[in-house]
C-alpha cells in the first residue's frame, strides 16, 4: 500500500502540473467537455486521486481498513480554511480591508492603484501573521483580481505577481506561532511563541516580502490604473451598516482563535451564515462554491500525504542543517510545507539549527507549487479567471516564483541565528 499510495501521489503531482491542457482540451472538445473541465480544476485533483487510493485500498487491504484509515485523518486544517475563507471575503470584512487599504494608499506619495497594489503584496501577506495565512491571502487575491489579473496585463506578469504573492503569503505569516500552518505544526511541540518567531523569522520574512513586493509593483506599475468600474459599482451598493461590519469582523477574530477546535469554529460558521441571510442586502454572494473546492483539495492532500511518511522523513531526518535548507525547499514544492514540519517534530533529538533550517527551507518554498502552501489552492480559485484559458500554468507559477523565493531563502540563510 505504500508503494501505491506514493504511485497515486506522484501522478496527482503530474496532474496538477497538466491541469492547464486539460482546460484547454475542454475547450475543443464538443462531446467531453464537462468531464475534461473537471480534470482541469486544479482544486479537484489530489480529492479525485485520494479517492481513487481510498478504494484501491479498499481492494488490497479490505473496506475496513480503507474506513479505519480515512477517519484517522485530522481535517482540521481543510475545514478552516473552509469557513475562514468564505468569512473574509464577504461584503462587510472587504470592505473594511478595502477602505483601509484605499487610506492607506492615498497617504503615499505615489499613484493611488500602484499603491494599493503595492499594499495587497506587502501589508496583506504580513497581516496574515494575525488572522492566518488563508485570510490573508483570501483578502489580497480579492483586491489585486480587479487591480492586476485582467486582460490588460501580459501574462507573464501576471505569473510574476502570482508568484510573488504566493510566497510574500507563505513566509509573512512567520511573525506569530499561529497564523502559518507549517509553524503552527511545531510550535508546541519545540515551545516556539510568537516572540521567537518574531526575533527568529519575522523580521526577515518581513524584509523579503517588502523586496518582492516593491519590485513586482515597479514592473507592474505602467499597467496599473483606477478602476471606475468599481467606484460605480460601490455607489449602488447600501451603505454598511457598522454593526454588521463588527459582527462579521468579530466572527472572523473568533474563528481565528478557535482555529485548533472544529467543533466551535464550524458552529460559529453556521452562526455567521443564519446572519448573512438576515442582512442579505448588505451582501454579497458567498464563496462557498471556491471555498468547498479548496477545502476538497487540501482534504485530498491530507489522505494522500498522510502515506508519504515512509519516504519523507527518513529524508528528512538524514540531512545535515544546510543540505536540509535545500532540501525542504524542494520537498516543499511538491509535498505541503506544514506536512513537512509535521515530519520533522517527529524526529527526537533534533538540533536547534536543523530546527531552524527546515522551517525556513518549508517557508520560503511556500509559494512555488499550488500544494507546497494551504493558502495556495484558495488562491488559485479567485485569481484563475485572469488568466488564458481561465486555469493557472503551474510552470508558471513556478518560474513567477522563483525569483521571490530566492529572495526569501538569501535572508533566511544571510541572517542564520
Amino acid at each position: 500500500m505504500n508503494l501505491i499510495a506514493a504511485a497515486l501521489f506522484g501522478i496527482a503531482l503530474v496532474h496538477t502540473f497538466a491541469a492547464k491542457s486539460f482546460e484547454k482540451l475542454a475547450h475543443r472538445s464538443k462531446h467531453h467537455s464537462g468531464l475534461l473541465h473537471l480534470l482541469g480544476e486544479i482544486e479537484v485533483v489530489f480529492g479525485l486521486w485520494a479517492f481513487v487510493l481510498i478504494c484501491t485500498m479498499a481492494l488490497v487491504v479490505g473496506p475496513q481498513n480503507a474506513i479505519e484509515y480515512t477517519e484517522s485523518r485530522h481535517y482540521t486544517e481543510p475545514l478552516f480554511v473552509f469557513v475562514i475563507m468564505v468569512i473574509a471575503a464577504s461584503r462587510p470584512v472587504l470592505e473594511t480591508v478595502k477602505g483601509l487599504v484605499a487610506l492607506l494608499a492615498k497617504a503615499m506619495p505615489i499613484r493611488t492603484a500602484v499603491a494599493r497594489v503595492w499594499l495587497c503584496l506587502c501589508a496583506v501577506p504580513l497581516i496574515g501573521s494575525l488572522i492566518t495565512e488563508p485570510a490573508a491571502m483570501t483578502l489580497a487575491a480579492l483586491m489585486l483580481a480587479p487591480l492586476v489579473f485582467h486582460d490588460g496585463l501580459p501574462e507573464w506578469k501576471k505569473y510574476a505577481a502570482l508568484g510573488v504573492l504566493f510566497v510574500n503569503i507563505s513566509i509573512g505569516g512567520t511573525l506569530t506561532s499561529f497564523a502559518a500552518p507549517p509553524v503552527l505544526m511545531v510550535a508546541a511541540t519545540w515551545n516556539w511563541d510568537s516572540a521567537f518567531m518574531a526575533a527568529t523569522f519575522g523580521w526577515k520574512a518581513a524584509i523579503a516580502v517588502f523586496i518582492n513586493a516593491t519590485a513586482v509593483t515597479f514592473l507592474i506599475a505602467k499597467h496599473l490604473a483606477d478602476k471606475p468600474s468599481d467606484a460605480e459599482k460601490a455607489s449602488n451598493e447600501l451603505p454598511m451598516p457598522v454593526t454588521v461590519a463588527v459582527v462579521h469582523l468579530v466572527g472572523l477574530a473568533a474563528v481565528v482563535y478557535f482555529a485548533h477546535h472544529p467543533v466551535i469554529f464550524m458552529a460559529i460558521f453556521l452562526f455567521f451564515l443564519g446572519f448573512t441571510k438576515a442582512y442579505e442586502p448588505y451582501q454579497n454572494p458567498l464563496i462557498l462554491k471556491e471555498g468547498l473546492l479548496v477545502g476538497f483539495f487540501l482534504a485530498g492532500l491530507v489522505v494522500l500525504g498522510g502515506m508519504q511518511q515512509w519516504w519523507l522523513q527518513p529524508i528528512v531526518s538524514g540531512l545535515e542543517p544546510t543540505a536540509l535548507f535545500f532540501g525542504a525547499l524542494f520537498l516543499t514544492a511538491i509535498t505541503d510545507n506544514a506536512a513537512l514540519t509535521y515530519l520533522g517534530s517527529l524526529i527526537e533529538g533534533m538540533s536547534d539549527a536543523a530546527k531552524y533550517m527546515l522551517m525556513a527551507g518549508a517557508v520560503a518554498g511556500g509559494g512555488l507549487t499550488v500544494i507546497a502552501n494551504a493558502p495556495n489552492p484558495a488562491g488559485v480559485a479567485l485569481l484563475r479567471g485572469g488568466f488564458r484559458d481561465g486555469a493557472i500554468s503551474i510552470g508558471g507559477l513556478v518560474a513567477g516564483a522563483i525569483a521571490p523565493t530566492a529572495v526569501a531563502a538569501a535572508l533566511f540563510l544571510i541572517f542564520i541565528p
